[in-house]
């Protein structure tokens, strides 16, 4: 596998990570910002965007059939890392019955 795509995964993922993250500071009135826990958060989104980005890699799906693409780019692994945090998180909020 390609480490282009790894790394447009982890960042994906950690984009990810990053927008929850504000999110979470704008929604709650005096968050503490606590930066250890940011940079383990931004590194574990970036691991589950590497994780998804290599799953959808291995599984040989054809993107864009027709004009030639055959394999996961690294723009597409960038939007797969993302979705697939995002997917995680609600997963979770789906379990844990939380808003």
């Amino acid at each position: 596998m390609e480490l282009s795509i790894l790394i447009a995964g982890f960042g994906g993922g950690a984009i990810r990570g990053l927008v929850g993250f504000v999110k979470h500071q704008y929604s709650y009135k005096e968050v503490k910002f606590n930066v250890p826990y940011f940079f383990f958060m931004m590194f574990l989104s970036g691991i589950v965007g590497i994780t998804v980005a290599s799953a959808v890699s291995k599984t040989g799906f054809v993107f864009f059939g027709g004009s030639g693409v055959t394999g996961l780019t690294p723009a597409l692994a960038l939007i797969v890392g993302y979705a697939g945090g995002d997917f995680l998180e609600n997963i979770y909020k789906i379990i844990m019955r939380k808003p």
